[in-house]
């Protein structure tokens, strides 16, 4: 029962989308798409004939945007998967002493995750609802039952995600476990009963001990999966041609999830270390081939306590994955580890090892993906060194503090970013917030564009050394960004924000073969789409950080976690930019929710908001975010 997305008016979308773009381009360059979108938007003029498309549309989809929206966000993009767009949950460091300890959390892991794949197959899971703006509304559910059952099958051109019709899994059921670079089948139902805790830790250790026989090494098929996207369907066409690898990639494809038996990376297991190795597997010499990216959900489980889970992020949003994720956390923490039981089946049947045929073909493009995903040195930016993470636990005050000042802390930490960014930069840019726009049917996120006019007014009040502004109206222009970011908040989440509408007109005119629109074209809705800020509030119950790179060359990637008491930050950049550091901006983030806390404190008692708390505070809750996550 479900509502369907709406479709905005279309002269609303065009007026947002020049107040949003006014202060982000040039005067002239502003002059000339106003004139272009006052010309798409005229009576009778080729907006009209769009929306009226959209709209038909409207009525014969269960979601106009959905298909449009996947395909730009995720499955047209050529890009890499690691960095590029899977992001990763970083679990706090285990203590392992031994192999055995890291088999134990690893067989329990397993448990939780089977445990949470029952309830789904039952439809036990409760409906998630909304909470705070708008509260009650019931969420759609959708995305949890892909998180076991898709796949992101490469394409030469456009990757698809696939989706097993049930939501129950075909038996036999199986887990794939990567160890040392090979891939092997681990039955997690057998004669029709389901493996005990006990049972997968002693097919954990038959796979290592399998993993570890030197003279039965395979070459890492998984670094294909690390590739560009092209690269990898072609690579992928290959083995296809042999039953083996067929076989091989059919077991994978049609796997619960992936578990990634990491080797010891010997690296100093600081939070952006961890965060780091989660990304992209330190690259060919340590883990990257020990993965494969295709699978929405691969549980890394580090013989060094380094610790997560990768995420595909095409069919599942990041709140989905960190429900899943703590579920499985809390499984683990509460139900502690069966492997007293003696109810092991006696003779359980090996672990299976997949097997590859590799042509000199395949063995070529392989040598080619390590060094894609290891560059060669004398290229400054390999994808490992090139990424620039810093992982920040802000301690001086949490979201307790916004609250109290009556102020959304989503919005409060929206407005610090743009801030940090005008103290390090000192320019506005576009912006990318995720916003759930789960409340429709096949909903999943629009963009909350929080580079705002009046978070600019702001920053240059607390930027501008030589202003007389004074203290008292600092606070004022804080309110008015506050309010402009929790404004669009609530139009995102309704179905009322620019870029999945102007997304769609974009697509339908492609659809009906028209030229591309020159609204399109046009310098500033190009500009408008290099999200320099990628941003996104994933926040957990569980002691876990989320976190991932940056969606253009020279931006960041921004994820925050804000608790009670405490807010973590995971900042990435690019090396090989000039103009970014990670560490200059955590240093320019901190500083200014310092500022913005003093300016706070000062200002309690000269200003009274002029929204009501309610409105303000809970706005925050209903953003769920996802993302990029």
């Amino acid at each position: 029962g479900l509502l369907k997305l709406p479709v905005p008016a279309l002269q609303q979308t065009l007026d947002m989308y020049l107040r949003c773009m006014r202060h982000l381009v040039s005067e002239e360059q502003f002059r000339r798409t106003k004139d272009i979108t006052e010309k798409f938007g005229a009576p009778g003029g080729l907006g009209e004939l769009l929306q009226e498309k959209l709209l038909e549309r409207k009525e014969t989809k269960d979601n106009w945007v959905y298909d449009y929206w996947l395909e730009d966000m995720y499955l047209n993009n050529r890009l890499a998967l690691p960095v590029n767009s899977s992001p990763v949950m970083v679990f706090p460091n285990q203590n392992f002493r031994a192999q055995s300890d890291t088999l134990r959390f690893a067989a329990h892991l397993i448990s939780g995750v089977l445990e949470y794949k029952y309830l789904l197959d039952g439809h036990a899971l409760p409906v998630d609802y909304a909470r705070g703006q708008l509260a009650g509304t019931p969420l759609c559910m959708e995305q949890y039952y892909r998180l076991f059952t898709s796949y992101r099958l490469p394409g030469s051109k456009t990757d698809t995600l696939v989706a097993q019709e049930s939501s129950v899994m075909p038996e036999p059921e199986h887990v794939i476990v990567a160890c040392k670079n090979q891939f092997f089948v681990l039955d997690v139902v057998i004669n029709f009963r389901r493996l005990s805790e006990k049972d997968l830790y002693t097919q954990l250790q038959k796979i290592k001990r399998m993993a570890d026989s030197e003279e039965e090494q395979l070459p890492p098929i998984g670094l294909l999966t690390s590739d560009g996207r092209t690269e990898w369907a072609e690579a992928r066409s290959i083995l296809v041609k042999d039953s083996t690898n067929r076989d091989s990639l059919d077991m994978i494809e049609r796997s619960v999830c992936v578990v990634c038996l990491d080797e010891s990376c010997g690296i100093e297991p600081s939070a952006t270390n961890r965060a780091m190795m989660m990304l992209h597997g330190g690259g060919a010499d340590r883990s990257g081939g020990n993965r494969w990216y295709d699978k929405p959900l691969q549980f890394v489980v580090g013989a060094d306590g380094c610790c997560g889970v990768v995420c595909e992020h095409s069919p599942f949003e990041g709140i989905v994955l960190v429900q899943c994720t703590e579920y499985v956390l809390k499984y683990m923490r509460n139900s502690p580890s069966k492997l007293v039981r003696a109810d092991s089946v006696s003779e359980l049947p090996a672990p299976r090892r997949l097997r590859w045929k590799c042509s000199p073909k395949i063995q070529e493009l392989l040598t080619a993906s390590a060094d894609k995903l290891q560059r060669q040195i004398n290229k400054q930016y390999l994808l490992v060194r090139n990424l620039d993470m810093n992982v920040h636990k802000f301690n001086s005050y949490g979201k307790d503090f916004i609250k109290k000042q009556k102020m959304s802390p989503d919005a409060y930490i929206q407005v610090a970013l743009q801030f940090a960014f005008y103290k390090c930069h000192r320019r506005p840019v576009p912006t990318y917030e995720s916003a759930s726009i789960r409340r429709f049917h096949q909903g999943r996120v629009d963009n909350i564009r929080s580079s705002t006019a009046e978070a600019l007014v702001f920053v240059k009040s607390m930027t501008d050394k030589n202003s007389s502004v004074t203290d008292a109206e600092k606070m004022e222009k804080l309110w008015h960004a506050i309010r402009a970011q929790t404004h669009y908040t609530i139009l995102a989440i309704t179905g009322m924000a620019i870029d999945n509408h102007l997304l769609g007109l974009r697509e339908i005119a492609k659809e009906l073969n028209l030229e591309k629109p020159e609204i399109f074209t046009d310098e500033t809705y190009i500009i408008s789409n290099q999200f320099i800020l990628s941003t996104s509030q994933v926040p957990t119950t569980v002691e876990m950080f989320c976190c991932y790179g940056p969606v253009v060359p020279n931006g960041y990637g921004v994820c925050y976690n804000p608790q009670s008491d405490h807010i973590i930050f995971s900042v990435s950049s690019f090396h090989d930019s000039p103009g970014t550091s990670s560490d200059m901006f955590v240093k320019a983030i901190v500083a200014c929710l310092r500022e913005m806390q003093d300016l706070c404190r000062i200002s309690n008692t000269q200003v009274k908001p002029h929204t009501s708390t309610e409105s303000m505070e809970d706005v925050s809750q209903t953003v769920k975010n996802g993302g990029k996550t």
